[in-house]
């Protein structure tokens, strides 16, 4: 009886674990700490330039918000994170430095690995 117990409470949780893990790789759940907030785009008042980052170490929802809250934290600068591609698209009110969005990433706990 005692085996019967032990191998249904593994059971039940290994089932959790593997529908967490499946939640994780599907970039759902909130592996770092995420849930269910979105961060909001931000809306520039005109675009004069656009610059795409290339970033490593994001893989989840809540990687993709504090990216982007970081780079719209930034006067005139709005973010645009795409997730599997590891990208940042970053538009521009007025041209700035690379450096400066790129230490606003970083800040953030990400590496920016290039520029296009």
């Amino acid at each position: 009886m005692e085996n019967f117990i032990i191998a249904a409470v593994l059971i039940v949780l290994l089932f959790f674990c593997v529908r967490a893990s499946i939640k994780h790789f599907r970039g759902e759940g909130g592996c770092c700490g995420g849930g269910d907030y979105k961060a909001k785009k931000k809306k520039l008042s005109s675009v004069a330039a656009k610059k795409t980052f290339a970033v490593e170490g994001m893989s989840c929802q809540h990687c993709v918000n504090r990216v982007m809250e970081a780079v719209n934290s930034i006067p005139g600068a709005s973010a645009d994170v795409k997730l599997k591609r590891g990208l940042v698209i970053v538009s521009m009110e007025t041209p700035m430095e690379d450096a400066v969005i790129a230490e606003a990433i970083e800040k953030a706990g990400y590496k920016v690995t290039g520029t296009k």
